[in-house]
């Protein structure tokens, strides 16, 4: 393992460091915040934090934050920022609250680093499961992350459903189905897609379990389970409700994400796409897209039964370039995951490539936005050629993590085959 030995002053001197330096950019330069909320990179218009302002500004004047179809996040993000003091007047709880639900999720992410749930799961132990990175290391990379640090000075919401996420999975490798099953509610509840991770986060849990509570059936352990899921989202739509006042949240929140009723752009492959589709097509390309979205679930969960953990990471990769929302806060997600599998590196074959177009992309992007939406000399055009090239940066980390993957477990099964080239026929 790399890294050395992590002592309680390393670990708070990390969390320390990654505080600080959110709170100095966000004290120093007072204007990036705001700067970034409104970059169409980081805020999406079901994580916007702006359009979270203007319906907590209805809300608290006793008007529905539903109506005029601006805000689309989840009503129990309206009592929550209630509590806090006005985000203008005094910005520095809105930052602290920020920064808090940042330091979670490393905390979440060493969790399931330390588990050593990526080398060695209940079906499978890879044979280089001793290269792997610590808890430290893998927070680290989380936590300075460019991306994960933009994402929290934008204050976009994405960031309590990465932290959600994080400690479901963190508590399936834990051993603790219920809790998973309960944080998955709360993500599902905020973004719904992460519902779809709950077949191979099922998986990981049953794989998981502690031995005097072992259920040796994966269909009746998912039985006892999946309705925890169905049960705590119906608590918090009931609590939504009383909050609203009406199901009127249902389709301005999750309705939203259906149909693709706020074509904004954004660093995804959708909105284009259905700017220019005829209307008579729309329905049926909608189901064809989300029928894309969620295929993958399925195959990735049977063909790789055996590391549950890497089904759902490749899943949060795939989804960070499929979901009709996406923003830079979903590909930090699954770059936080992605070194978990130091050990299989060096299967990799496209590192160098993959890293080239994404930062390729990261710079460009900005660049051909502001020449559509300022200096007006670009078109709609230049904006989405360059979401197509981060997509296809993406989709080659996605594609060689997973080859990479099998080949670990190939090269398990036929050991005289390690270090040989593969060619297809």
């Amino acid at each position: 393992m790399d890294g050395g030995k992590v002592t309680v002053g390393r670990t708070a001197a990390l969390y320390a460091g990654a505080a600080v330096l959110r709170l100095a950019i966000f004290t120093l330069l007072p204007d990036l915040p705001d700067l970034l909320t409104g970059r169409v990179e980081i805020s999406t218009p079901v994580t916007s934090f702006k359009r979270l302002q203007e319906g907590l500004f209805l809300y608290n004047h006793n008007v529905s934050p539903y109506d005029g179809g601006v805000y689309h996040q989840a009503p129990l993000f309206l009592p929550l920022f209630s509590l806090l003091p006005n985000a203008l007047s005094y910005p520095i709880f809105t930052y602290l609250l920020y920064i808090a639900i940042d330091l979670l999720s490393a905390s979440a992410l060493w969790k399931i680093a330390d588990s050593g749930e990526a080398g060695s799961s209940a079906l499978f132990t890879s044979p280089r499961r001793e290269r792997r990175w610590n808890g430290f290391i893998i927070a680290a990379i989380f936590l300075f992350n460019p991306f994960t640090v933009a994402t929290c000075l934008g204050r976009s919401t994405s960031v309590f459903t990465t932290c959600a996420i994080l400690h479901a999975i963190a508590k399936a490798v834990s051993g603790a189905p219920f809790s998973a099953m309960v944080a998955l509610s709360f993500a599902s509840y905020l973004s719904m897609y992460p519902l779809l991770l709950l077949p191979p986060l099922v998986l990981l849990c049953f794989d998981r379990q502690r031995p005097e509570r072992a259920n040796k059936s994966v269909v009746s352990f998912a039985a006892s389970h999946v309705p925890v899921v169905f049960g705590v989202l119906g608590l918090l739509f009931g609590m939504s409700y009383l909050i609203t006042g009406s199901w009127e949240f249902l389709p301005s929140t999750y309705g939203v994400q259906l149909t693709l009723s706020d074509l904004t752009p954004n660093v995804g492959l959708w909105w284009y796409f259905f700017i220019e589709m005829f209307d008579s097509f729309r329905s049926f390309f909608l189901a064809v897209f989300w029928l894309h979205l969620s295929c993958y679930v399925g195959g990735l969960s049977v063909r790789i039964r055996r590391q549950p953990l890497v089904v759902l990471t490749l899943l949060l990769g795939i989804f960070a370039i499929f979901k009709p929302y996406p923003s830079i806060s979903d590909t930090s997600l699954f770059l936080a995951m992605v070194p978990l599998y130091r050990h299989v590196f060096p299967l990799m074959r496209y590192s160098f490539v993959i890293a080239a177009v994404i930062m390729y992309a990261s710079f460009l992007g900005p660049a051909f936005y502001y020449l559509w939406i300022y200096a007006g000399s670009g078109n709609a055009n230049f904006f989405y050629a360059i979401t197509l090239v981060w997509g296809l940066g993406q989709s080659l980390l996605v594609c060689d993590l997973m080859f990479a993957v099998l080949r670990d477990e190939w090269e398990l099964e036929r050991p005289e085959m390690a270090g040989k080239e593969i060619r297809q026929i």
